[in-house]
């Protein structure tokens, strides 16, 4: 028995022979030439895996939380890089879904779910672990506002059709003066990008410094009321941190499928490395690992959509995951020995992959401070 129905077996199953005769084979490629992973865009595209969190009404696809976490699972494990690319995309389509009304979602999410890629622009330079520091203004001005700061890390950005900019309204009133809006960058005047960060991993996921100096919105790309843009910022990335457990999930489990099957092929002494208690038992840690972080995630997946909070078990699924996912990659590298170091394998890539998980949208110790909010509260 499955988390998902026949239907969503069928897409989950179209995504896993994409994400191996498509994404597989370029992975490599993509994070040696820091090749933008937006080359897979129109294939992703034609596949509906743009629209994956949205419901049909929105233009996407209407999958249930636990499948939409198998199936970034499925991309991740095939290449993390194009994985990122698509759950930023996630985070900016949510922005709306949750926050927009109806008129905002119809003018965007059709468009997006078909391909028009999206970018979460929230982290600044002095407002990462605290978007409510966030110094970003967006002033009246006639029919609209004017936005002036600087946002970094911004996945996509520097590619992105639409980009949802935080930005505050009001800043006296720290988080409730934070607002959303929708921005098309694309010969926008008062909008610059900075080159893609050289970054340790995820090489293919482009992340930009993006530079707001009197860019203009129209007063109905604004994301709900003035003053609600934090909250949606929320609720958004309690989404998106479930979408970052089954990143980290599903790239340790290829780093353990890598494993396993050097382990049986490796020889020493005229016997498969497999054979060797101490490293059957680096093994059933990495399985025992991914099963508890996969758990974790799927539990907090089936609270998607229902209407309860789940900040808790998102933090839990987050966590856990990279954290585990870590572990699991950094046995994998140890079992392959000096190999493992090299490029010509892969587990040296899902390593440096797996590093930024432990800090973006939401850091380990944001993560654990979210958690014992929630027990504190509790009790």
């Amino acid at each position: 028995m499955t988390d998902w129905n026949d239907e969503e077996a069928a897409i989950l199953d179209q995504i896993a022979r994409f994400a191996e005769g498509v994404l597989a084979p370029r992975a490599a490629e993509l994070d040696e030439t820091a090749t933008f992973a937006t080359c897979h865009l129109p294939a992703m595209a034609e596949l509906g895996l743009m629209g994956l969190n949205l419901p049909e009404d929105d233009g996407g696809l209407g999958l249930s939380g636990p499948a939409l976490y198998r199936a970034v699972e499925l991309v991740a494990g095939a290449c993390g890089a194009t994985a990122s690319m698509l759950t930023a995309h996630y985070l900016a389509t949510d922005s709306l879904h949750l926050g927009g009304d109806e008129a905002l979602r119809r003018r965007f999410l059709p468009g997006a779910a078909a391909g028009r890629l999206g970018a979460f622009a929230l982290t600044e330079p002095q407002a990462g672990s605290n978007p409510a520091d966030m110094r970003t203004l967006a002033v009246r001005d006639g029919e609209g506002y004017r936005l002036r700061g600087t946002k970094c890390f911004i996945s996509n950005a520097g590619a992105a059709d639409f980009m949802v900019v935080y930005a505050k309204t009001d800043p006296d009133a720290g988080a409730r003066g934070v607002s959303a809006f929708v921005v098309e960058p694309k010969g926008a005047a008062g909008i610059a990008f900075g080159p893609a960060e050289r970054t340790m991993g995820l090489r293919g996921g482009h992340v930009f410094t993006v530079s707001l100096d009197g860019c203009f919105v129209p007063a109905e790309n604004r994301i709900g009321p003035e003053g609600t843009g934090f909250r949606t910022a929320m609720k958004v990335l309690d989404n998106g941190r479930i979408e970052v457990a089954a990143q980290a999930t599903g790239i340790a489990d290829a780093a353990l499928r890598a494993a396993v099957a050097y382990a049986r092929e490796r020889q020493v002494g005229g016997h498969p490395i497999a054979d060797f208690q101490g490293l059957q038992w680096m093994l059933a840690d990495c399985a025992n690992d991914l099963a508890a972080a996969r758990a974790l995630g799927l539990a907090a997946a089936r609270l998607r959509g229902t209407g309860a909070r789940y900040s808790s078990e998102s933090a839990h699924a987050k966590l856990f995951a990279s954290e585990a996912a870590w572990r699991i990659a950094d046995r994998a590298l140890q079992i392959h020995g000096g190999y493992g170091y090299c490029r010509d394998f892969p587990v040296e890539r899902h390593l440096r992959d797996l590093r930024i998980f432990r800090i973006y949208e939401g850091s380990s110790e944001i993560q654990r401070s979210i958690i014992a909010r929630g027990l504190l509260a509790e009790r």
